[in-house]
């Protein structure tokens, strides 16, 4: 063969990276689905929808320019089985890139066995992520009156979820509203609309690292 052959198909190979280029670039610019599975705290129970953090968290990934749309299929009351038994339907309709679930308040509220709490969110994980999309966890916490031994039992199966299934965890969601004046409404358990943005900025770094924008050395937990 001639060297005048290689060049020509060299110029050719060349051709069809370069017509292929702009093909993937738009691929990997269409908009990616973050699924967000929650209760009461984010379905924004008690204020007005658009002021809910997940719904902020829309509009901070518009103003950034993340092509990400925000599915929230969060419904107040509901439990860590019945987000299970919902999320099967949901990652089929949705075939969300990313999934973060907040769920677990109500089964502590209801005192349901900490065994099945963990049971149902590692089997949400784990659909999850057979499914392809990448998970993370917003912990919750219960109020002490419902005794030292089950309310750290608890409080144990998130970071126990997290460090089995290898997935990101926010400890506690309203970590740094749960105590502030007015950030709370009457019933003690869900955030105001004030509180919204305090809930967005928390969980935050953990979108950022869910959506593989941290930077170097920067660390996902609050």
């Amino acid at each position: 063969m001639t060297t005048a052959f290689f060049r020509q198909l060299l110029t050719r190979f060349g051709l069809v990276l370069m017509l292929s280029v702009p093909n993937l670039a738009l691929s990997a610019n269409k908009p990616g689905t973050l699924l967000v599975l929650g209760d009461s705290i984010s379905a924004a129970y008690g204020i007005d929808e658009e002021l809910g953090w997940v719904n902020l968290l829309q509009e901070r990934l518009q103003e950034k320019g993340r092509p990400v749309k925000v599915v929230n299929a969060s419904i107040s009351g509901e439990t860590s089985a019945g987000g299970l038994t919902r999320l099967p339907r949901l990652m089929e309709e949705h075939n969300p890139q990313w999934l973060i679930v907040e769920l677990g308040g109500n089964d502590g509220l209801r005192g349901y066995p900490p065994q099945s709490l963990q049971r149902n969110l590692q089997q949400m994980v784990k659909l999850a992520k057979d499914s392809g999309a990448e998970v993370l966890l917003l912990g919750m916490r219960i109020p002490p009156n419902y005794g030292r031994a089950y309310t750290e039992a608890f409080a144990a199966v998130f970071p126990k979820v997290a460090k089995a299934e290898e997935v990101a965890l926010v400890p506690f969601l309203l970590e740094t509203v749960a105590l502030e004046q007015g950030a709370m409404q009457s019933d003690g358990i869900h955030p105001t609309a004030k509180a919204q943005p305090a809930l967005l900025d928390h969980v935050w770094p953990c979108v950022k690292s869910l959506l593989g924008e941290t930077a170097a050395g920067e660390s996902c937990t609050p």
